[in-house]
């Protein structure tokens, strides 16, 4: 096999397994808070259980946002004979899958017998897995740089490993339930019971896992006098690298309006399934949907990009998903409509990922003219640290909406009022369609930094670079 595509295909394992993790921690984790967590014989206690939880998710990855830029930063400085990104992948891999397995747990009985001490020892294990787990996300995808300095191939190289995330995602969503259940001793009214949900944890887990280290037995950075700096990046330095890309900044503040939305409708798609439709079988429906048409997306997304420009493809693609919401909002409990919705909803969002990642790509030598200096982490780690903090909004917002509908414990479909169920379509569809329109504004008013400007900047740095890294 070609010692290319041979790379390729085990970069996109990693990113397979990757993105595995992801769903569990970004979609699923919080249904199994809100339905198998927390099970006293008082449901205000239990309520205000899930608040807390829910809270401290979201504390916790806003502190992030200030953790995730020195941890780029670690990792640019980072020097091994594995190369500068593969030891934070596979360590990251190892200890977020352990604490992940822990946090699906009720820590032996203590959201019962000491809630209080349930809730400290969560919010260090939570920290410590989305730490490690961070670490993993800005070293994966900051290899892209690492690999070519062509925005073509750029393109190729992030499609394919696309194609490993996608499926990894959608992966997720065909077994979440079949396993779930299959281990669960209690159904739960289609829920499943904790221990169904731990041993999703350690199927999930060991996946993501096997993925980083088949990565890095299979990945090398190429050497490139262009990636060298005179001097390194200092911590006090890192905002300041940040915040005078203009280009990154303002893709990211697009992209984090536009995450809420959808990170809103794809969490609570199961809640749709369980509480509106009533049968979570048919949620597995949808996985297969969204993995088939989600890889046939992102294998054209070199074609498309070709033909009609990043930017272009990213306005198509968001005016397809606010149709989609527009079908998938008028389903009620035809399971068909509400298939087409949602798979039509899904079917542009591995697109919009490769024009934003990208982007946020080539802001690295668009930062390295103007700064004068090369941060790759650093830059790259932006696009995961808004996936998370968009995670970490919409979670808490899936939270809290589930409680206030009554959507939480052994409820069922027939449990849910009329009333609930109008407030619980408002947040699911209509206050994405509004964060996506105001994330396309931003887009179009701001973001200019094309393929061509690109091509531009990195001919100019060719040329400037010895000079400047002086």
């Amino acid at each position: 096999m070609n010692s290319k595509l041979l790379q390729r295909i085990c970069y996109a394992c990693g990113t397979f397994g990757h993105d595995v993790f992801y769903a569990m921690i970004g979609t699923y984790f919080m249904i199994f808070v809100t339905s198998n967590l927390f099970h006293s014989d008082n449901p205000s206690h239990d309520a205000y259980m899930i608040g807390i939880v829910t809270t401290i998710i979201l504390v916790l990855r806003i502190l992030e946002l200030f953790v995730d830029p020195f941890i780029g930063n670690l990792i640019d400085k980072t020097k091994t004979r594995w190369g500068r990104f593969k030891p934070w992948v596979i360590v990251g891999a190892f200890v977020a899958a352990i604490t992940l397995a822990f946090l699906f747990t009720d820590f032996g009985g203590l959201t019962v017998t000491n809630p209080t001490l349930y809730l400290i020892l969560f919010a260090i294990v939570y920290f410590i897995m989305d730490i490690f787990y961070s670490a993993k996300d800005v070293a994966i995808w900051s290899m892209i740089p690492a690999l070519s300095f062509d925005s073509h191939e750029r393109d190729i190289t992030a499609t394919i490993a696309r194609i490993g995330s996608v499926f990894g995602a959608n992966l997720v969503t065909v077994i979440v339930m079949p396993v779930v259940l299959y281990f669960s001793l209690n159904q739960n009214g289609g829920a499943g019971d904790p221990t169904g949900w731990f041993a999703f944890a350690c199927v999930g887990g060991g996946i993501a896992t096997l993925g980083a280290i088949i990565l890095g037995l299979g990945t090398h950075e190429q050497d490139s006098a262009l990636r060298e700096n005179k001097t390194e990046t200092s911590a006090k330095d890192v905002f300041k690298v940040l915040t005078q890309n203009d280009q990154l900044m303002w893709t990211a503040i697009a992209y984090l309006v536009y995450g809420i939305g959808i990170n809103i409708v794809n969490n609570f798609n199961l809640y749709y399934f369980i509480y509106v439709i009533g049968d979570a079988t048919k949620f597995s429906i949808l996985g297969v949907i969204n993995t088939v048409i989600g890889l046939i997306a992102v294998a054209l997304f070199p074609a498309l990009t070709a033909k009609f420009s990043r930017r272009k493809l990213f306005f198509a693609s968001i005016a397809i998903m606010l149709v989609a919401l527009l079908i998938y909002a008028g389903s009620g409990t035809n399971v068909t409509m509400a298939l087409i919705g949602a798979g039509l909803f899904a079917l542009p969002q591995p697109l919009i990922f490769l024009v934003v990642l990208m982007t946020i790509t080539d802001s690295v030598e668009y930062g390295q003219l103007k700064i004068g200096h090369r941060d790759e982490a650093v830059c790259l780690c932006v696009r995961p640290l808004v996936d998370k903090f968009a995670g970490a909004v919409s979670s808490g917002i899936i939270g809290l909406v589930a409680v206030w509908v009554g959507m939480t414990g052994g409820a069922s479909a027939a449990d849910i009022k009329p009333d609930a169920l109008f407030h619980f379509q408002i947040v699911m569809f209509a206050a994405p369609i509004v964060l996506m329109v105001i994330a396309s504004f931003i887009y179009r008013a701001k973001v200019t930094l094309t393929e061509a400007e690109h091509a531009r900047i990195v001919r100019e740095l060719e040329e400037k670079w010895e000079d400047l890294s002086k």
